[in-house]
């Protein structure tokens, strides 16, 4: 008898603590619900991006930075927890962040520290007066010191009043004690002073790199001041940076100029390993508030390549290196893009049936890109002219990539392409960004350059999207100003400075164009799972804009469009 009570009790003391277990587990469940944020969005147009012609819901819930409802605002309520924030849009616009596909956010961080010698509307520099004067007025405002470097950014000779390069004898005079270099448009060179090439050691007899251009003066071999491609790199890679922790304190600013045009991720796209380094100590303090994606330059492969301190295709603390990047040639308007038949204007020192400049050969270039593909690293290419296009092509195809292996190279710029590479495209899976501010800054210079009928198909837009090829659309900032409205504009227009329309027959939708910035680029980055889109599961990366782009009354009224806001996985990183 007393070993059946003893039993019972056993039994009823069990089932007791289960009970109170039970009740525990209960409780905490509820006090965890009640500790739960999130934000409710709704009371605007919210475009989603999901699909293949515009798609709407009413309401979006964030949670803990990603989105865990997107759908009719009547049942956003069976997924409240715990405390919501309610934002009403009052009629504006919500969209995915934008996906930076191309640019130099290193630059960005330099930026401060340089001068703006860029022609309107990046600038106000207009004939070489203009531009002297704009640098000594940096020069005092900076206090900068005799002996000391000025740099300056964006000059393009194609848009003063003289027409032509600007040499050292033009800044000599001005700045007899100074070191200066203003660097070009198109980031693959510039103008050096005489204390600056005396730095750099360069005179009369120094020879021309193969890749390179250092224009002379007439009448002789000594150095005008304009060096360009493989002349001008080795020059830039030394060039006298801020300290480490000066670039530390730059990375807030340099995000700024992103978030305050709704991009949520940048770009750094030709990545030295100085600079890889300085990325790694920004993110390992916690600098980023966006995500930054680096691609390594291929002159480094060696140092980067399998070394576990630079790990690819995975975030740390925001910041991933994605691909190895090669530069196969220079600018079109720089007359240093590689083409398949000569220009129709003589080179920039006066070359006859000049064709530009690779920076590599083609049989070296297909051995390095086919080591980077057997070591699994993504292979991108800057190719401007159709000669380095058909280049990279080449190397693609002997790497062994077809487009059912889902290696996704990419083609950066790829403007001068012939309607034939398409095809390949599409054969060996190559995505293309385009760049189709091309069209409103240079498609005049190109005209002149290369002729209408090639320069018309420029960033082929329409034809690429038609066979089915994934694109996206970029500002090469800081080549061309940060502003995504600007980009769909061109790529909806293709208007040149003089009003000419460049390829009318490659014109996007509003839709495709916004397609550019958002799906398109976190394709290319092997990112579609969790960027681009505003749907359950991704990140809650959103812009808010004053305007809806797909219904504007006119085609120029989307240059007016003001971001107002950028959010970055539930975080509000830029408010107007």
């Amino acid at each position: 008898m007393i070993k059946r009570i003893s039993i019972l009790a056993l039994v009823f003391t069990v089932l007791l603590s289960c009970k109170t277990q039970e009740k525990k587990e209960v409780d905490q469940t509820s006090n965890d619900e009640n500790k739960l944020e999130q934000t409710i969005y709704f009371g605007g147009d919210i475009i989603t991006m999901d699909g293949a012609t515009p798609q709407y819901v009413e309401a979006v819930i964030e949670r803990d930075g990603k989105i865990i409802y997107a759908g009719d605002k009547a049942s956003a309520v069976n997924n409240f927890a715990g405390e919501t924030v309610e934002v009403d849009l009052k009629g504006k616009t919500m969209l995915p962040g934008f996906v930076d596909p191309h640019g130099h956010f290193m630059s960005a961080v330099l930026m401060s520290t340089q001068v703006n010698c860029a022609s309107p509307p990046m600038g106000t520099v207009t004939d070489i007066p203009s531009m002297i004067e704009k640098l000594q007025k940096f020069k005092e405002e900076k206090g900068i010191k005799d002996g000391e470097w000025i740099v300056g950014w964006g000059y393009d000779q194609d848009l003063l009043a003289e027409k032509r390069h600007i040499t050292k004898l033009d800044l000599d005079e001005a700045f007899p004690n100074n070191k200066i270099l203003i660097v070009h448009i198109s980031m693959h060179g510039g103008v050096l002073n005489s204390k600056a090439l005396e730095w750099a050691g360069l005179d009369e007899n120094s020879e021309t790199p193969e890749g390179g251009v250092i224009a002379r003066l007439p009448g002789g071999n000594e150095p005008a001041g304009l060096l360009m491609e493989m002349a001008y790199m080795p020059v830039f890679d030394k060039l006298p940076q801020p300290s480490e922790d000066e670039m530390m304190e730059l990375m807030e600013a340099a995000q700024m100029q992103y978030t305050s045009n709704g991009y949520t991720h940048a770009v750094e796209g030709f990545t030295h390993i100085k600079d890889m380094n300085t990325l790694k100590r920004a993110a390992k303090e916690g600098r980023f508030f966006i995500d930054i994606v680096s691609l390594p330059g291929f002159t480094e492969m060696k140092e980067w390549l399998n070394n576990p301190e630079y790990p690819f295709g995975e975030y740390n603390d925001r910041l991933k290196f994605q691909g190895g990047k090669f530069t196969l040639d220079g600018s079109p308007q720089g007359l240093t893009a590689y083409m398949a038949e000569p220009y129709s204007v003589p080179g920039p020192n006066g070359e006859k049936n000049w064709v530009g400049n690779t920076s590599i050969p083609r049989e070296d270039l297909a051995k390095l890109a086919k080591v980077m593909v057997d070591n699994n690293v993504q292979i991108m290419f800057h190719a401007n002219g159709d000669g380095a296009i058909e280049d990279a092509i080449y190397a693609i195809e002997n790497a062994g990539i077809k487009a059912s292996d889902d290696k996704r190279p990419i083609i950066i710029h790829s403007q001068f392409q012939k309607p034939e590479h398409l095809k390949k495209y599409v054969e060996i899976g190559i995505s293309p960004t385009y760049f189709t501010n091309h069209a409103f800054y240079w498609g005049d210079v190109h005209i002149r350059n290369v002729g209408l009928e090639k320069a018309s198909f420029i960033s082929p837009m329409k034809a690429a999207n038609d066979l089915g090829l994934i694109t996206s659309n970029h500002t090469d900032f800081n080549v061309t100003l940060l502003d995504p409205f600007f980009v769909m504009w061109t790529s909806m227009k293709r208007e040149t400075r003089s009003g000419k329309i460049l390829g009318g027959d490659q014109v996007i939708d509003g839709y495709a164009a916004l397609q550019s910035l958002t799906t398109g680029s976190a394709y290319q980055f092997f990112e579609e799972d969790s960027k681009g889109k505003i749907k359950k599961g991704m990140l809650a990366d959103f812009v808010i804009l004053d305007t809806n782009p797909l219904k504007i009354s006119t085609v120029d009224a989307i240059k007016d469009i003001k971001v107002l806001e950028t959010i970055k996985e539930g975080k509000t990183v830029f408010k107007k």
